[in-house]
């Protein structure tokens, strides 16, 4: 973003800008996507989306980021308490499907930087290192989950395949972070 909307009717527009990119990804994918359709969706001059997002790619950086925020805080009370790869790996990609069925613009763009979703899920368990492995473990589950997140049999092999790894490679999560 060029700028952080400091006061609250500010940060409202770029909520409102940001709805309107989600719904233009959701409605044709990232090629429908610009600066000017987003001022047409909102009804905001050209400039007020300018004064924030320099191009579709910031708009789509700004996106993402408000996805993996919004994602870290539907995990954290869900993930209070629970002890385990099993019970973590079951919540982290089950909120992953749920937002990419219900997440306007979820399903076309995501998280983005997979490492900054590997440090964010480290730091919200509480990991102190295994910083590789929490990164292998996103980009494996990325993959797979982007080809398979309709098919409940490879979803549920998939959750074996991040549970075998990082039982293997990193210390249980402990609840009560």
């Amino acid at each position: 973003m060029r700028r952080t909307p400091l006061q609250r009717r500010s940060a409202e527009r770029v909520d409102r800008m940001l709805d309107a990119a989600a719904a233009l990804l959701d409605e044709g994918g990232y090629d429908a996507l610009s600066t000017r359709t987003v001022a047409t969706r909102t009804g905001m001059p050209i400039g007020s989306i300018y004064r924030f997002f320099s191009d579709k790619r910031s708009l789509a950086a700004a996106l993402t980021r408000r996805n993996l925020e919004q994602f870290l805080a539907r995990l954290e009370p869900k993930l209070a308490g629970a002890s385990g790869w099993d019970p973590v790996i079951d919540t982290v990609v089950d909120e992953y499907l749920d937002m990419k069925a219900t997440v306007p613009g979820f399903a076309v763009l995501d998280f983005g930087d997979n490492a900054e979703v590997a440090g964010a899920l480290a730091e919200l368990l509480g990991l102190r290192e295994g910083a590789g492995a929490m990164l292998v473990a996103v980009e494996a589950a990325d993959a797979l989950l982007r080809a398979h997140h309709d098919e409940p049999e490879l979803v549920e092999e998939t959750k074996l395949l991040l549970r075998s790894y990082l039982g293997g490679r990193l210390p249980p999560p402990v609840g009560d972070r």
